[in-house]
């Protein structure tokens, strides 16, 4: 497990202010003014989500940084539970999964809900361990929601955007087929590869 690693709040902003300066707008997306846009082009079709940059920076730049790098490139939604939520962004197809960077803050006391169409981070037991893994709440989840940072329950996990075009490709995939693989239960049978994922510049002012 790679050590726990919190970064700068002044990094973040360093980082989101040159992602803002040199991201673009794709034709015929409009983003949210303030907070950036995210496609996830996958084999079942395009899932747009807004991003919290507002209220979970260091969330909402990890994203951002696996995703210009290309590292969610070729990753699956390795884990599908039809009346919970699907997983994915850490696994490739064979269920090889892709060695991320050094894990970051739990951002899960931002005061954002675990309800349906919302993206939060995936994580072990640990509750600072999140990594590049995410999720989509396919129902309202509430009791994912932080609660106190005592333990591994009561911190939650820490919801950085939403689903704003594309939930009908969502519940597509939340009622494929799985099967186990290995020690990992929820794999779908046809694997639902994220192809690439698109980063969209905010509107200005």
């Amino acid at each position: 497990m790679h050590p726990l690693f919190r970064f700068p709040s002044a990094l973040i902003a360093a980082l989101f202010a040159t992602f803002l300066a040199c991201s673009t707008v794709s034709a015929g997306e409009v983003a949210p003014a303030g907070n950036p846009l995210a496609i996830l082009h996958t084999t079942m079709g395009d899932i747009q989500l807004e991003l919290f940059a507002d209220k979970a920076p260091i969330s909402t730049g990890n994203f951002i940084n696996y995703a210009n790098s290309g590292f969610y490139n070729g990753t699956i939604f390795h884990r599908v539970i039809g009346n919970f939520m699907i997983q994915g962004g850490g696994f490739t197809a064979d269920m090889k999964q892709k060695p991320a960077a050094p894990p970051i803050t739990n951002e899960a006391d931002n005061g954002l809900s675990n309800t349906r169409g919302t993206v939060a981070m995936a994580r072990t037991n640990d509750p600072q361990s999140a990594t590049a893994q995410f999720f989509i709440n396919v129902q309202d989840n509430t009791n994912l929601d932080y609660k106190n940072n005592s333990g591994a329950a009561g911190w939650g996990y820490a919801v950085f955007g939403k689903v704003t075009g594309g939930m009908d490709v969502v519940d597509q995939i939340r009622v494929v087929e799985t099967k186990s693989v290995s020690s990992f239960s929820d794999v779908p049978v046809v694997p639902v590869v994220i192809e690439s994922v698109e980063i969209i510049k905010p509107a200005q002012d």
